[in-house]
């Protein structure tokens, strides 16, 4: 059984950086797809990056693009997202999700098998 846990969220200013870590347990780690999805109050959950099992392809969002990076350490069994310039629309629950084997990155939530409990984001003054 594939276990995710996600850990950083934390209250920030607007313009800020903030790096976000899901630590996998179970499974083959090196041989799966992981997402990064976050839910706002009141919107659908939405993708924001993913990583396939080597970081070969990755996904984002436009609305993401060019601020958030998504990584991993296969040796650390971790999957990293690293925010930068945050925006009060950044604010949301943070999820990373997973799927065991070679797959590239969707920005779909039913392709994911395993997800985690989530990490609160707050951007705001």
């Amino acid at each position: 059984q594939v276990q995710l846990v996600e850990s950083g969220g934390r209250l920030v200013q607007p313009g800020a950086s903030l790096r976000l870590s899901c630590a996998v347990s179970g499974g083959t780690f090196s041989n799966n797809v992981v997402a990064w999805f976050r839910q706002a109050p009141g919107k659908e959950r939405e993708c924001v990056a993913g990583i396939n099992w080597s970081g070969v392809y990755t996904y984002y969002s436009p609305s993401v693009k060019d601020r958030f990076i998504i990584s991993r350490d296969n040796a650390k069994n971790t999957v990293y997202l690293q925010m930068f310039s945050l925006r009060p629309e950044d604010t949301a629950v943070y999820y990373c999700a997973a799927k065991q084997g070679n797959y590239a990155p969707s920005s779909d939530a039913d392709f994911y098998d395993y997800w985690g409990q989530g990490t609160q984001v707050t951007v705001s003054s």
